[in-house]
């Protein structure tokens, strides 16, 4: 059985009998017609197993949220994305990998991640375990604990700062 891409690249199984005499038309595919008349690229079609494994190496070379200008994102949870990439407005708690925010871009809320690069406004509660980097246009308040910093002339850093490695350096001191 042939199989087409669907929305989202999702495969969907051909309408009506497809045989030599009565190929699938384009007319009834899920795809609006507009890309339905696109040509294709003479990429070889592939099993469905192929295009799964296909689908989960995308998936392992890194998941990325993107909102862009002019979106607001309000009262969310934030989980298993990889990087995060803010360029509009965010209101949101996160559990991930990496957040960029973009010149224009804005984060209120908490964030626990590996990797942070503020050239926007951070507002709230962040938690870096890597590298914190406030570029020149960034400005990040509120609770901020970070593993490395990375501070360039001009970024802004205020409210309650500290380095993980204090705080798990005054775990380990024995108190008198």
């Amino acid at each position: 059985m042939r199989y087409s891409d669907g929305l989202f690249g999702r495969k969907e199984a051909p309408r009506g009998p497809a045989t030599a005499a009565n190929p699938p038309s384009h007319a009834h595919s899920a795809a609006p017609p507009s890309l339905a008349a696109v040509p294709r690229t003479g990429v070889p079609h592939q099993p469905a197993a192929a295009t799964e494994q296909s689908h989960r190496a995308e998936e392992g070379a890194g998941s990325r949220l993107i909102v862009g200008p002019n979106i607001k994102l309000k009262g969310v949870e934030i989980d298993d994305c990889d990087t995060l990439v803010v360029e509009g407005r965010v209101e949101a708690t996160m559990v991930s990998r990496a957040i960029q925010i973009a010149e224009q871009g804005a984060f209120k809320g908490t964030a626990d991640i590996e990797v942070a690069e503020i050239r926007g406004s951070f507002e709230g509660e962040l938690t870096v375990r890597g590298r914190l980097v406030v570029h020149a246009t960034g400005r990040v308040s509120g609770k901020v604990r970070y593993g490395k910093l990375l501070v360039q002339e001009g970024g802004e850093i205020v409210g309650d700062v500290g380095s993980l490695g204090e705080r798990a350096g005054n775990a380990r001191s024995p108190s008198p």
